[in-house]
């Protein structure tokens, strides 16, 4: 029997999935892995770690799945957060994930220096805490020496892939969520990083993401239990990877998904720019594809707060479903802005910071609950409006990740947007990002012939979450003065 490896780095943990050739996953591995506080506000990652979870898990699915012959690797993983080596391949220290916010005080320089319209326009994308463009400006004022020592930068899943191969290389749709990336030619922007007065010689060639890239090792391959030899592909970063496993590769249908993170994507055949850069174009996994993204930074991370906080560690997210259906839709006028770590889009604010406004002696656990579960739909809500701010219009969209799995919660959401939600007959829908990686591995060793056929694979969507008429007026009557608190504490929140 033989099979294809698809490794999904993402931010909590990794998840190995073993995709057969027509179009099953035969075996899951997952390990979870620490994100590192060391300073308030900073967010970092050790790769080592991210390694032995990878190997961990790839022996874990391929023991499940019957230890099949694998043929091809890909790869999917967290965005924006960069890994650096020196002259010699050693890793600098920990990688500086997305979640940072460090380089916060550093965006208006940014913009100001390089010019927002050209980040807009060229890069897709305004710069962010935690975006590379953003670390690597916080490096040469506030750690000059290791800037000083880097031979090159990865990102999160390059850096597994070069301790498979050692081979240095990014792909396309990864480079393209550094701010760094000229996203319509799927090049470096090598004006605004000479701009920024950057070293041209750290970063890393730019490769197709289904393009081979570098061999199995026989070390690795011990490691890994698998065969040396095999050839792996660059991959992409997840929401591509994701949109993939999903068969979101043409224009007409988008995504809206809810993780540790929450993102609306949009695949588009030609680039559309925000000229406000409240949302994101960045390069898809395909050649000819880009796609809209609205990226909000704290979804299944504030519940998971909230879940914490509130001291109901003990109870499960169906019983938290449970107790927030008993409390009416605007949770008896309680609001939660969810700006737990800052916020990217539509607001583009590092400085915004989670709030409950309207609390009473009433308000008790389930209503905190229900008004984190509508802020975060509210949040989603404005993302697409935004996105159809650019002239884009999209009415069918697909249901991904593990919070909209909660039939309670797609239904809220569903009814926030007054729009269809669609989720596929698929019973392991939160591993499509692996699934995208594995096929991905597929089309560079040859097993696959490309995308075309790729889209056989993807789920059928015939669960259909339709909104309510009765409660679409309630929630658009929430919505609209859940609009109105962000902007009314902006100036508040500590700069």
């Amino acid at each position: 029997m033989s099979a294809l490896l698809g490794i999904d780095l993402g931010t909590s943990s990794v998840k190995v999935v073993v995709y057969s050739t027509s179009g099953n996953i035969l075996g899951l591995g997952s390990a979870e892995y620490p994100i590192l506080t060391p300073r308030p506000g900073w967010a970092e990652q050790d790769p080592e770690t991210w390694w032995r979870a990878t190997v961990h898990s790839v022996n874990a699915a391929c023991q499940a799945a019957g230890r099949p012959e694998i043929l091809g690797v890909g790869f999917s993983g967290q965005m924006h957060g960069p890994v650096f080596l020196d002259k010699a391949g050693r890793l600098l220290g920990n990688a500086i994930i997305w979640a940072d916010q460090r380089s916060a005080s550093l965006i208006t320089e940014i913009e100001s220096t390089v010019g927002k319209k050209i980040l807009a326009e060229v890069c897709g994308t305004a710069p962010a805490a935690g975006f590379l463009i953003s670390t690597l400006r916080w490096l040469q004022i506030h750690d000059s020496g290791r800037l000083e020592k880097i031979g090159k930068v990865l990102l999160p899943k390059d850096y597994v892939r070069y301790r498979m191969t050692n081979e240095m290389a990014t792909d396309a749709s990864d480079a393209a969520a550094t701010g760094l990336f000229d996203v319509a030619r799927r090049t470096w922007a090598w004006g605004v990083i000479d701009t920024l007065k950057l070293p041209r010689e750290i970063f890393p060639e730019v490769r197709g993401s289904s393009e081979s890239c570098g061999k199995l090792l026989p070390d690795p391959a011990a490691e890994l239990g698998i065969k040396p030899g095999i050839s792996l592909a660059a991959g992409a970063a997840d929401q591509p990877s994701q949109a993939v496993g999903n068969g979101l590769i043409e224009p007409g249908l988008g995504s809206v998904t809810l993780g540790t993170g929450g993102q609306v994507f949009v695949p588009l055949s030609t680039p559309v720019f925000d000229s406000e850069a409240r949302c994101h174009t960045f390069c898809h996994a395909p050649d000819s594809r880009w796609y809209l993204l609205g990226a909000m930074l704290s979804a299944g991370m504030a519940l998971r707060w909230a879940r914490h906080t509130l001291g109901c560690d003990d109870l499960s997210y169906q019983e938290l479903d449970r107790r927030a259906e008993t409390v009416p839709i605007g949770a008896e006028d309680l609001f939660f802005l969810p700006y737990l770590v800052g916020e990217r889009s539509p607001l583009m604010d590092p400085h915004a910071r989670g709030t409950f406004v309207g609390l009473t002696l009433r308000h008790e656990t389930q209503h905190l609950i229900r008004a984190v579960l509508e802020g975060i739909s509210y949040a989603m809500r404005q993302i697409i409006e935004t996105i159809e701010g650019t002239g884009v219009k999209m009415d069918r969209w697909v249901a991904s990740g593990n919070g909209l799995a909660s039939q309670f919660w797609r239904q809220m959401l569903a009814d926030t947007l007054n729009r269809p939600l669609l989720r596929g007959n698929d019973a392991n829908a939160a591993e499509r990002a692996g699934v995208g990686a594995a096929i991905l591995g597929g089309i560079g060793a040859g097993i696959l012939s490309g995308f075309n056929e790729a889209q056989n694979f993807a789920p059928r969507f015939d669960e259909v979450t339709e909104p309510v008429p009765g409660n679409v007026e309630g929630y658009d009557r929430a919505y609209a003065r859940f609009a109105r608190v962000y902007p009314l504490l902006k100036d508040w929140f500590p700069g």
